[in-house]
């Protein structure tokens, strides 16, 4: 009886870190979906998340999570800035182009944030970062409750964004075929635009809801962007339901992976699965099988 309780416990605490990691591999498959963009500079948004959440709390001492007020409208408008100063420029560059480009966003990005805040890991601490809450056998750390119930809600909101409103299935048009949105009258500029918008500060709140449960320091978002790539991959390039599968799924074996054997090669255990699923189904989860001629 207590293997069944620990492993509920390891699997509902994997499923909710799953959550966060969904987030982040959305925005990523959000971004290459519509616009064909492999953006390296995906896990230095996170830490641009955090170093913001850090600077709202210190200064004004606002709640972590009352910071998504005001940190989802400022990654929207970087993401939208970035867009209109680098990408639009390369739109029918070839892949190499925009590939470079989002890496050199990625060093200047964490290099500012070097300059800003120096090398030392920093973290936040609230009352409630210790705080648990039972659910039959289970305990559950509150800040990770949050973070993965808030991140799920979040991921259904942009579903329901894409599928409903007339923005978001223009966003699905240009996805499809650009040219075709564009022979219908779909100004698919300014939707590449809102899509990297969107991406960018999916990855900002990300870094919000992460804060009270992490240590953050300038050069931490390449470990998120590599996260985001392993869900991306998993669940299939562009592929937002495979996203959330991924990332769940990449959660679950990094805990039980963690809990059953050694914890200090957590990392490894999802690397691990990835190569699996990449053996065994190299378009991923729920990606399209590439038929050869």
């Amino acid at each position: 009886m207590e293997a069944l309780v620990a492993f509920a416990q390891n699997l509902a605490g994997g499923l909710l870190i799953g959550g966060v990691y969904a987030l982040i591999g959305v925005g990523l498959s959000l971004v290459f979906g519509v616009m064909r963009v492999i953006n390296f500079a995906h896990g230095e948004f996170v830490a641009v998340g955090m170093y913001l959440t850090l600077l709202l709390y210190g200064y004004w001492g606002l709640d972590p999570y009352l910071c998504l007020l005001v940190a989802a409208p400022f990654g929207y408008g970087l993401g939208l800035l970035l867009e209109r100063l680098v990408l639009s420029r390369l739109i029918d560059a070839p892949p190499d182009s925009t590939l470079l480009a989002t890496l050199g966003i990625a060093l200047v990005v964490s290099n500012t944030l070097h300059l800003l805040f120096g090398g030392e890991p920093r973290s936040l601490y609230v009352g409630y970062a210790t705080a648990t809450v039972r659910l039959g056998p289970v305990t559950l750390s509150v800040p990770l409750l949050i973070a993965g119930a808030g991140t799920l809600a979040l991921i259904g909101a942009l579903v329901l964004f894409l599928s409903r409103s007339e923005a978001g299935r223009a966003i699905r048009a240009t996805a499809q075929n650009r040219v075709g949105a564009e022979l219908v009258g779909i100004d698919t500029l300014a939707h590449h635009r809102l899509t990297f918008g969107l991406g960018t500060a999916l990855s900002v709140v990300v870094g919000v809801v992460l804060i009270p449960l992490l240590f953050v320091t300038p050069a931490v978002g390449g470990t998120y962007t590599l996260k985001a790539f392993v869900v991306t991959v998993l669940g299939g390039l562009g592929n937002l339901a495979g996203a959330v599968a991924g990332g769940l799924l990449l959660g679950v074996v990094e805990v039980l992976g963690a809990s059953y054997l050694a914890a200090g090669y957590r990392d490894a255990y999802g690397l691990v699965a990835f190569l699996a699923v990449l053996l065994f189904r190299p378009q991923g989860l729920f990606g399209r099988a590439v038929r050869r001629v």
